[in-house]
């Protein structure tokens, strides 16, 4: 049987890198399993030796870099979100060569911390750029003028590649998959996953995951054609992309089942619930395959589901980001902007005629104003029942409350709140 050339290339990326990496485990999850009525493994790439698999593509191009062009005093540039960049300054310490990394203004501390860490004496830290599209395009322009090698985080062949070995692992673990669902921002692990799997057996499903407020791929292919986003939410970091790479767009075009856009609400959610449950400290992208059991649970029944744990460098100073994002998705907070009257008993009048037994006001801060008689306050109620909503909003208006609901797309949110 003929192979194909992404496929050769993934079989030559694990004689490149296995000296380097972990190969990880396939766990089973016994909660997911009884909830879903399936049987759903985690590949547990948050173990790797940078806790994500993007080392094993940025190992596999340097390596490749290396051998192919001989170059002395080898220098290598790149821009990434952070996982990536973790991935090349480990390389670059493994293999002795310079490197310098570009990366938004957005990457977590934790992650900028991580790369000093594994690069320690090879490699040049550069925070620039609003997104990964504006950091990518300064990293490219220094690399061209310093005549320095590139190394793309997802649209190159050895790099989607070095991240195919995944598939590899988790045949050689488990034969019998039915789906494998997969975390999707610039489309490098998806494509060298499909790439692989769909050779050695074109039944088994491949699924693909972004969160709504980045869903380039997603888009991309409903268009039938590359698109950039005008707007990006950047809570998950790790695949916040405004744009995809045309390589890795015609790979997913051709091989990958079907794509999905999950509310980062419910990804903050499983990040909870993985934690508590599992013990498994998964960063926002990293939970991503796991949010989308829900929306699936029908077709997965009976079924053989391996989900990617894809990385683990979070932040604990985002949680209280997280847990907020979870709240609001499950309906158990929210904000408003009510309208209070300057005058004694005002807030007795709230607390006893608007709000429920167990519910509990978070915030209650006065937004200033110049008018004497009445003041607007941003309120923020978490309730035990999200059904008491319903509740809460019909006595605002029983009790001649004036009042805006803000919501998570309110520009309000963003001004008040962020």
């Amino acid at each position: 049987m003929k192979l194909s050339p992404l496929f050769s290339k993934i079989e030559e990326a694990r004689k490149n890198i296995y000296r380097f990496i972990n190969q990880t485990p396939l766990d089973f999850s016994d909660r997911l399993s009884y909830l879903f009525k399936a049987n759903i493994y985690l590949k547990r790439e948050d173990l790797n030796k940078t806790r994500s698999f993007k080392i094993r593509g940025a190992l596999n191009k340097i390596l490749n870099i290396l051998k192919n062009e001989k170059i002395k005093n080898l220098t290598v540039v790149t821009a990434s979100a952070g996982n990536h960049a973790q991935g090349v300054a480990f390389a670059c310490s493994r293999l002795n060569i310079k490197g310098v990394i570009f990366v938004p203004v957005t990457t977590p501390f934790q992650k900028i911390n991580r790369i000093k860490y594994f690069g320690d004496g090879y490699v040049e830290c550069r925070v620039v750029g609003n997104n990964f599209s504006e950091t990518e395009t300064i990293a490219k322009d220094f690399a061209l003028k310093n005549k320095f090698s590139f190394v793309h985080p997802f649209n190159d062949y050895d790099v989607i590649a070095g991240q195919g070995t995944v598939a590899y692992e988790i045949l050689n673990n488990f034969s019998d998959v039915d789906y494998i669902i997969v975390p999707v921002g610039g489309g490098g692990l998806i494509s060298g996953i499909a790439g692989y799997i769909k050779y050695i057996n074109p039944k088994i499903k491949i699924i693909g995951v972004e969160p709504k407020g980045a869903a380039s791929m997603l888009l991309s292919l409903r268009k039938n054609r590359i698109i950039t986003l005008d707007n990006l939410d950047n809570f998950v970091d790790g695949v916040a992309v405004k744009k995809i790479g045309s390589i890795t767009f015609n790979i997913c075009k051709k091989f990958v089942d079907k794509f999905y856009a999950i509310d980062e609400g419910a990804v903050a959610k499983t990040m909870i619930d993985l934690y508590q449950n599992e013990g498994i400290i998964a960063e926002p992208a990293g939970a991503l395959s796991v949010s989308i059991l829900d929306l699936i649970r029908k077709q997965i029944i009976n079924k053989n589901v391996v989900c990617l744990i894809s990385g683990g460098n979070n932040d604990i100073l985002r949680y209280p980001e997280i847990l907020e994002r979870s709240l609001i998705y499950e309906g158990k907070k929210h904000y408003f902007l009510i309208e209070f009257a300057q005058k004694p008993g005002q807030l007795k009048k709230f607390v006893n005629n608007v709000l429920g037994p167990n519910d509990d006001i978070v915030l209650f801060e006065y937004i200033k104003n110049n008018n004497k008689e009445k003041g607007p306050v941003l309120v923020g109620i978490e309730l035990q029942n999200k059904n008491d909503l319903k509740n809460i909003i019909k006595n605002l208006k029983k009790f001649n409350f004036n009042f805006k609901k803000i919501n998570l797309d309110d520009p309000l949110y963003i001004h008040l709140l962020r």
